[in-house]
């Protein structure tokens, strides 16, 4: 018998006999077919294998993000493009935009996503504040909740896997841009540590209204007087502890 997660026999996994058992997921829930003609005592540990497979990929976790994220991630971002002043990019990217954004940004900065029953319900990524290169030891951070999920601590869990990342690379203060009026995000912010450093009035007309834009700075690591330059983000995910700092916000879900 084989526990299979995937679509190719390479992905099965031996459980007892030489039958096959297939699930997987999608939008309206997970699907599972077996074939079983073995005594009930293996049947038996067919299913409970079946449902510990299914369990692992139902719980929550946090892991780097890929192109083919691009999707779920359009599905969280286009809402908050067409009908909120959140961002001020008033058109939603396209899927192969949105790709090719993940794709550039993994060069350098983590991208990371939050994953809920085999659904991505958030995710956040660290860019350049600016291009030239004395900036290069600070970064700007953005993230977005899917609307079914905020007050869950996923932003703070995304948040808190960033800081350790991006601390191991090496960078020193963390700044984020957000629009106002906005009390949700500024208690979040605050919550989490940040400092608000400047307000800009009347900075962006979206909406059919001008907004306010504040920025604010959290501190990643003290500042040495003559620092190494940031490790990339390839070198640090050969580290053996990467998929600890991964999982470093684990801790602050509650989604059930």
């Amino acid at each position: 018998m084989f526990v299979h997660n995937g679509s190719t026999p390479s992905q099965r996994t031996r459980v007892g006999s030489s039958l096959p058992i297939e699930f997987g997921s999608g939008r309206h829930g997970r699907w599972l077919v077996a074939a079983v003609s073995r005594p009930a005592v293996e049947f038996r540990a067919f299913i409970a294998a079946a449902l510990r497979a299914t369990a692992m990929e139902s719980d929550p976790r946090i892991r780097i993000a890929e192109p083919g994220d691009a999707d779920a991630v359009r599905e969280i971002y286009a809402p908050f493009c067409d009908s909120t002043a959140v961002t001020f990019e008033e058109t939603p990217p396209t899927e192969t935009e949105l790709a090719e954004r993940i794709d550039s940004t993994l060069e350098r900065y983590p991208w990371l996503v939050c994953e809920h029953a085999g659904e991505v319900v958030g995710y956040a990524y660290a860019g350049p504040l600016r291009k030239r290169r004395a900036y290069e030891w600070v970064v700007e951070l953005s993230v977005y909740v899917a609307d079914g999920v905020r007050q869950s601590g996923v932003g703070q869990a995304l948040y808190a896997s960033l800081f350790a990342i991006l601390e191991r690379q090496g960078y020193c203060d963390a700044y984020t841009v957000t629009t106002l009026p906005n009390p949700a995000t500024v208690r979040f912010h605050e919550r989490l540590g940040f400092e608000r450093v400047a307000d800009f009035p009347a900075m962006g007309y979206t909406q059919n209204a001008w907004h306010d834009v504040a920025w604010w700075r959290r501190p990643i690591a003290e500042k040495e007087a003559a620092p190494d330059r940031p490790t990339p983000l390839s070198a640090v995910r050969e580290s053996p502890d990467w998929d600890a700092l991964v999982q470093t916000g684990m801790d602050h879900l509650e989604l059930s």
